[in-house]
């Protein structure tokens, strides 16, 4: 079932096309990797989605005009993560995650237990139960990306849009976020996130979207993504592609030089 249609979207920054004609769907139980070099207009994708940078076309949540919808609405809908990480004011981090809640709530409603419940375990998820009362300004970089991913899945919104989560996070904790993610697109969610990482990408995404240079160059499962010679064409890498207990893995291993 779709759940997210995208079509013939285009956008321009500083008179220059970043997006050219891009058309997708995305349905439900879905974790798709958006990948692609720096530049090939990731960030400006998903921004457009949202309505937070001019674009031209068409973007319909379940069929409905996402140019329609009023902010509470669309807050019920789709969770972002931008890439920025910065919290502005001094609030604590059980606050910060709170701000997933209250952004479906008109002014002045106060949180109830539904949304004290849904708060307590976005923190469990991602292990910041312990600094809860802390000032988020406060928290080191890793730290502070953890507790804006739970204010993100705090929210629970059947889409969710994340730009390159795992930047900052250690290794354990980028396992832990991506096996999250896989997770939540079980129960239903609709999860599409921009990675850098083709190894995560490869090993725990359902479907990769692959762009260049504005443009979508290749859509599907990994391993009919990530070949050789898109690899080569797009990231200019040689890369040993293999098969490992059950796994599909890529391993890069040398630039080339063209």
């Amino acid at each position: 079932m779709t759940v997210l249609s995208v079509q013939n979207l285009g956008a321009m920054l500083g008179g220059r096309a970043v997006l050219n004609d891009i058309s997708f769907e995305a349905g439900r139980g879905e974790l798709i990797g958006l990948i692609g070099p720096n530049g090939a207009g990731k960030t400006t994708l998903l921004r457009s989605i949202l309505g937070l940078a001019p674009a031209k076309g068409k973007i319909a949540f379940d069929g409905r005009d996402m140019a329609a919808l009023r902010r509470t609405e669309k807050a019920a809908l789709i969770a972002y993560l931008p890439q920025e990480r910065d919290v502005a004011w001094p609030i604590t981090v059980e606050m910060l995650v709170s701000l997933g809640r209250r952004a479906l709530k008109a002014a002045f409603v106060g949180l109830n237990a539904h949304d004290a419940a849904k708060i307590q375990a976005a923190m469990e998820q991602m292990d910041i139960v312990g600094f809860r009362d802390r000032p988020a300004d406060a928290l080191s970089g890793g730290e502070r990306a953890r507790a804006l991913i739970a204010r993100v899945l705090a929210q629970d919104t059947p889409l969710i849009l994340a730009d390159e989560p795992v930047a900052g996070l250690d290794p354990a904790h980028q396992l832990g976020l991506m096996e999250s993610l896989a997770a939540e697109a079980r129960d239903g969610r609709t999860i599409i996130v921009s990675l850098h990482d083709l190894g995560l990408a490869a090993q725990y995404c359902t479907r990769l979207i692959l762009m260049d240079r504005g443009q979508v160059v290749a859509d599907g499962v990994p391993e009919t993504v990530l070949t050789q010679q898109r690899l080569s064409d797009v990231y200019g890498i040689e890369a040993h592609i293999l098969r490992l207990e059950g796994q599909f893995l890529i391993l890069p291993k040398a630039r080339i030089q063209r």
